[in-house]
C-alpha cells in the first residue's frame, strides 16, 4: 500500500478558506495578514488560528457553507488525485482548515477522507470558537505518524504535499516531501519543490 497525504488550502484549493470567509465580513485583509504569518512560521499555528476564527463571529453558518462549495480548485487537483488513485495510492487531505470545505470536495476531487478542524456554531451562527483535528503545528505530523501504524504504510511508501508552515511536521514521516507553490520555510526542508500552479508536475516527480 501506498499513502499520499494533501494540504487543502493553497494546495488541493487555490486560496485560504478562511481569507474567502473574512472577505464575506469586509475583514479579509486583517485576516489574510495573520494567515501569511502563519503559513511563513512567523507565528504560532495554534494561536493565529484561533484569533482568525474569533474575528468569524457571527457569520451565518449557511454563508460559510455557501462559501465554502465555491471554493476554486487548484489546477490539475482532480486529474492528479484520479492518477494517483490509479497508481494505487490511498489519498488523504489534513487541512488546518474546516470540514466545511474539504467534506464538501471529498465528492468533487475523490479523495478518500480528511482530517480538519470544525467551526463551532449556535443557533446557525459562528460563536467564534474552533476545534477539531488539525488545531496545532504538530497536528498533522501526529495524525500522519497514527496513520501509518493503522493502515500498515511505511514512510518510503509515503508522499507529502503542502505549502506553509503547518505542513512541516508531516514531512518528517514521508520519504517523499513536496513543496507546492510554498512558502521558505517549508521548501528548505522538501526534497522536490512545483513552483507553478499545476498540481499534475507532481505525477511526474521520481518516487511518486
Amino acid at each position: 500500500m501506498k499513502l499520499c497525504v494533501f494540504d487543502f488550502d493553497s494546495t488541493l484549493m487555490d486560496g485560504e478558506t478562511i481569507d474567502f470567509l473574512a472577505d464575506e465580513l469586509g475583514i479579509g485583509k486583517k485576516v489574510s495578514a495573520i494567515t501569511s504569518k502563519a503559513m511563513a512560521g512567523e507565528i504560532d499555528f495554534f494561536e493565529s488560528l484561533i484569533k482568525r476564527v474569533e474575528l468569524l463571529k457571527g457569520l451565518e453558518v449557511s454563508k460559510v457553507d455557501e462559501i465554502c462549495h465555491s471554493l476554486p480548485f487548484m489546477k490539475g487537483a482532480k486529474e492528479t488525485i484520479t492518477e494517483l488513485k490509479k497508481r494505487g495510492y490511498t489519498v488523504i487531505v489534513f487541512s488546518g482548515g474546516f470540514r466545511n470545505a474539504t467534506d464538501y470536495a471529498k465528492d468533487i476531487l475523490g479523495y478518500d477522507t480528511s482530517f480538519a478542524n470544525i467551526l463551532h456554531s449556535k443557533n446557525g451562527i459562528l460563536s467564534g470558537q474552533v476545534g477539531g483535528d488539525m488545531m496545532f503545528g504538530f497536528s498533522k505530523g501526529d495524525m500522519l505518524k497514527r496513520l501509518q501504524k493503522v493502515l500498515h504504510i511505511e514512510k518510503d511508501n509515503t508522499v507529502v504535499i503542502g505549502d506553509g508552515a503547518n505542513d512541516l511536521s508531516m514531512f518528517e514521516y514521508a520519504k517523499t516531501k513536496i513543496a507546492f507553490c510554498a512558502n521558505d520555510i517549508l521548501k528548505k526542508e522538501a526534497n522536490c519543490t512545483v513552483e507553478n500552479k499545476d498540481l499534475s508536475e507532481i505525477l511526474h516527480i521520481e518516487g511518486v
